[in-house]
């Protein structure tokens, strides 16, 4: 369950600027797009990040929380664990008064009647520990779990969780806090995971990165634990408690993990990778799927590193990395957390290591191409994809009398879009096929098109147009009623070019390395025409 999950306001958004289908025999220029529904370049707020990430906290864990019942799909429920990851890294950054209310609003559960904000356990706690996870519980107020039972399901599925990601899949297992002197270690090196009641707070869970340790070598990492609901109340979450339980578990256990490489990585890459981790763990409960509309097979004019504090974009790209995962195997996203990790006085950042590591793989621009093409055709993806909805694409029909179409459409770096052709009157024999013109930015901007031709057999061919230095390019395909179904061009642009560091810290939306993408609203023109070879 995304770092507190339930944040798909994007899932409107998608809905609401999804391309709509031309009626039949539609010609004129400009048809196949839609004006382009992307967002604007983030403007400086002039709001201190520092500041504003002590604020979010504070309201997070209010002590009187405004009513709130967590629901799938809610758009109002917050970040929880960069919500905690942005107040660590903002900690320098505030005067002593406000660091020492940060520090309580890290403090962990048993820290108690110490923890001067009143969010810790109000009565003496116990734990019930595994070989690598100790969980923490209260057996009175409203803190307390349903029963002892539920506490040693917890335990056990987080057993299962660690034994999963660190052992089966071979990432990094959470830094051990046994090393933390003079603060609340949970008593042990164990990873510490502690139940309490936060449905009411309209969360599901989180985990926070408490502590760097010195020294270079951790340069980036941060010891943490995890805080869960204690019961997952069917009436709080409006689903089954174990189901819900077991990818809130997967997810945020996973943040632990990620903390142990780089827990100030970009936002999009922490929790599109947690929500893939979903999938690996939780296959069968398809949680996940409730985001799809803002990911990038529904959404595609959407930048795949958006991270939005209003959306679920961040969410929905999981199905980058399922594609990835199908394409290279599974260990892909653990080179790419390696390769992101800081070393010495290098950080690289999230799409900069994912070019590194794509870099012998036939690279970046070609694979992120592949991808955005493949969404065109879910069900022929992704191994679940025949039950995903399929993206929202503008068709025209071209036939005998109306034999072209033509239109032009802006795409922000890290984005898509697809416009369709069918075959209609007049356009039956073998000999008909369709040139297709493509006139887009210039090469250092990374432009592609890739064409989708979907035969009436069921057969899929796939094809990429290769533009030149200037973004211009042209094929030919089958275009024959009797045969073809539809052609549908992908338009990408691949962009990875950023100034980092130059967004404004508390802008929505965020890209990577808190850049602002040197080559958004790229303009593509794209020419349609039957013609009989």
């Amino acid at each position: 369950m995304a770092s507190l999950r339930r944040t798909p306001a994007a899932v409107g958004v998608a809905l609401a600027l999804a391309l709509t289908l031309l009626p039949a025999g539609a010609a004129s220029a400009d048809d196949l797009f839609d004006p382009a529904p992307f967002a604007p370049v983030p403007a400086a707020t002039g709001e201190d990040d520092a500041e504003q990430a002590l604020a979010t906290v504070t309201e997070l864990l209010a002590e009187e929380p405004a009513p709130h019942t967590a629901k799938s799909g809610d758009a109002e429920a917050p970040h929880g664990t960069l919500a905690m990851r942005d107040l660590l890294v903002a900690l320098p950054r505030l005067d002593p008064d406000e660091q020492a209310r940060a520090r309580d609003l890290m403090a962990r559960p048993t820290d108690g009647a110490e923890d001067r904000l009143g969010d810790g356990y109000a009565v003496p706690s116990r734990k019930k520990c595994g070989k690598k996870v100790c969980v923490h519980y209260v057996t009175s107020t409203a803190d307390a779990p349903p029963s002892k039972g539920w506490v040693r399901y917890n335990l056990k599925l987080m057993d299962k969780v660690w034994k999963h990601q660190v052992g089966k899949l071979g990432f990094r297992k959470p830094l051990s806090d046994r090393p933390v002197r003079g603060a609340n270690n949970g008593g042990n090196g164990k990873f510490d995971v502690y139940l309490k009641d936060l449905g009411g707070r309209g969360l599901y869970g989180y985990c926070v990165p408490e502590y760097g340790p010195p020294g270079r070598k951790y340069a980036g990492k941060a010891i943490g634990y995890c805080v869960l609901d204690n019961d997952f109340a069917r009436a709080q979450f409006g689903t089954a408690p174990k189901p819900t339980l077991k990818v809130t578990a997967a997810h945020e256990f996973f943040h632990a993990v990620q903390f142990a490489y780089d827990y100030t990585e970009d936002r999009w890459l922490l929790e599109s990778t947690a929500t893939w981790m979903e999938e690996r763990f939780a296959d069968k409960v398809n949680d996940n799927r409730q985001f799809l509309p803002s990911s990038q097979v529904q959404a595609p004019w959407q930048a795949l590193d958006t991270f939005s504090s209003t959306g679920s974009n961040q969410y929905g790209n999981w199905v980058f990395w399922e594609y990835l995962g199908g394409r290279f195997g599974n260990g892909i996203v653990k080179d790419v957390w390696k390769r992101a990790s800081p070393k010495g006085r290098k950080n690289p950042y999230s799409t900069g290591a994912l070019k590194k590591v794509l870099k012998r793989r036939g690279g970046f621009d070609k694979v992120y191409r592949s991808f955005a093409a493949a969404n065109v055709t879910p069900g022929r993806t992704y191994p679940e994809g025949k039950s995903w909805p399929e993206p929202p694409v503008n068709s025209a029909v071209l036939q005998k009398s109306r034999r072209s179409v033509s239109g032009s459409v802006a795409i922000n770096h890290l984005a898509a879009q697809h416009a369709r052709v069918l075959p209609g009157k007049g356009l039956r024999g073998k000999r008909w096929k369709v040139r297709i013109r493509v006139d887009g930015p210039s090469r250092k901007t990374s432009p592609g098109a890739v064409v989708t031709v979907r035969k009436k057999s069921g057969k899929v061919e796939r094809t990429s147009i290769s533009l030149n230095r200037k973004g211009k390019g042209k094929t030919k395909v089958a275009f024959g009623k009797k045969s073809v179904r539809s052609v549908t061009i992908t338009l990408v642009n691949a962009s990875t070019r950023f100034r980092c560091g130059a967004a404004d810290p508390a802008a929505n939306p965020q890209y990577s390395c808190r850049g602002l993408p040197r080559d958004d609203a790229g303009v593509f023109s794209v020419a349609f025409k039957a013609v009989k070879r």
